[in-house]
């Protein structure tokens, strides 16, 4: 079977592990950790790097240590905890419909939903995309004191003009759950260069107290601290990163390549030059058909996240219809996507694909 997506170890996580356990480590974080976030901070460009046990915490903490408590805007179509974040943080989610052309947040349904009680928004950078007008986001928000946070947990190695994404927000966040380019099984981070703002998160990822062990809380805080013994593979996961990122840009350019006579194909485009696809995701009619087909043929396939407001705890709360996140999500389709994929895998993916629309 050829999975969807799997994670990618050797033996440099194992011998880390053991060096790390026969060091007598008490597993909760410390100097693993710390050499994680700076590992994290050199690899983005930012300042300061935290980690947290989770991406959706990540998300979480970042409305917290800003006081979030009102409306916040967020893309139609993304990963549910984009929503559920908010929600934690004591605040209200409003979907905002996105681009066909980058599945990512649009302006322009941004200024349609704008009013005074809006405080954030989330900046959802999906499968490493922005959205085309970027720039004109962050101004927009920025020009009325609206917080972005940059909900980047698909977007590891990926960059716009240089500059790595999670930069151009008010605070960059990360997950490295076990699909993404580098993962610690479960995990986050949030970045940024605001001292005043990364001495806060600190404190309020530990209980509210400047340093462990001295039980003197200055704020209400909660435990989402990491662990060293995450970090371990978290230090040998980034030492592979840009061999990933290579690879990652490598399979998607071979999946177009070969499937660029399937004229029911769709392919989201793509700056392959910036970003790095944690995905390889297509948009297709009767993607169920297909999926079930190579199924059988033992080729893993996963559909898109169902857009947010069709899930049930959403399911049409603010009695808006959201036509492109709606077609997006009936429409997308990830193939086949970890870096451990052969080029002999990917030819045989394809040519499968391609036999399946020559039958039909």
């Amino acid at each position: 079977m050829i999975n969807q997506i799997e994670p990618s170890f050797d033996e440099s996580e194992k011998k880390a592990l053991i060096e790390y356990m026969d060091s007598d480590g008490w597993l909760t974080e410390h100097k693993k950790t710390e050499e994680l976030e700076k590992r994290i901070s050199e690899y983005t460009g930012s300042k300061y790097c935290v980690l947290v046990c989770n991406g959706t915490i990540a998300l979480t903490t970042a409305l917290l240590v800003h006081d979030i408590s009102h409306e916040v805007l967020v893309p139609d179509y993304t990963m549910f905890a984009s929503a559920t974040s908010v929600e934690l943080a004591g605040a209200v989610p409003k979907f905002v419909d996105i681009e066909r052309e980058t599945c990512c947040i649009d302006l322009n349904e941004i200024k349609k939903q704008y009013i005074l009680d809006i405080q954030a928004i989330m900046l959802v950078s999906i499968n490493g995309r922005y959205p085309s007008n970027v720039e004109e986001i962050i101004e927009f928000c920025h020009d009325r004191n609206i917080l972005v946070i940059e909900d980047a947990a698909q977007s590891l190695g990926s960059f716009y003009k240089n500059k790595h994404i999670g930069r151009y927000g008010d605070i960059g966040c990360f997950s490295f759950s076990v699909p993404k380019i580098i993962t610690t099984g479960s995990g986050g981070c949030l970045i940024t260069d605001d001292k005043e703002v990364y001495e806060k998160i600190k404190m309020l990822k530990n209980f509210g107290r400047k340093k462990s062990g001295i039980d003197n809380h200055e704020i209400i805080g909660y435990n989402f601290k990491f662990t060293d013994i995450q970090a371990v593979i978290g230090i040998e996961q980034m030492k592979k990163l840009p061999w990933r990122v290579k690879r990652k840009k490598e399979i998607y350019k071979l999946f177009m390549d070969h499937l660029s006579c399937v004229d029911d194909i769709e392919w989201i485009n793509t700056n392959l030059k910036e970003t790095t696809p944690w995905m390889i995701d297509i948009l297709i009619e009767n993607r169920d058909k297909l999926s079930e087909y190579l199924r059988k043929k033992e080729i893993g396939t996963r559909p898109f996240h169902p857009a947010i407001h069709t899930q049930n705890p959403y399911y049409f709360k603010y009695g808006r219809k959201y036509p492109i996140s709606s077609y997006i999500s009936e429409h997308g389709l990830w193939l086949p996507s970890s870096t451990i994929l052969t080029d002999e895998n990917i030819e045989y993916i394809c040519d499968t694909i391609t036999k399946y629309y020559e039958k039909s």
